[in-house]
């Protein structure tokens, strides 16, 4: 499998439940580094905001148009 989204690329994680389709800045990741396939074959992601850093999968985040 591989990456959907590119290095630098801008997301917003998903929220299940959530009706805002508005993203803040402080909604707004950057993808900062391409990490390898899990054991069930997803890819992964380090993202990074204002706020701090993460990773996430590939089915956690959606790009920011």
């Amino acid at each position: 499998m591989s990456h959907k989204f590119k290095l630098h690329q801008r997301v917003q994680i998903v929220r299940s439940g959530s009706s805002d389709s508005q993203a803040s800045d402080m909604d707004a990741f950057e993808i900062v580094r391409l990490m390898p396939e899990d054991r069930s074959g997803e890819a992964s992601y380090r993202i990074k905001s204002q706020r701090g850093e993460r990773a996430v999968r590939e089915s956690e985040i959606v790009a920011l148009s």
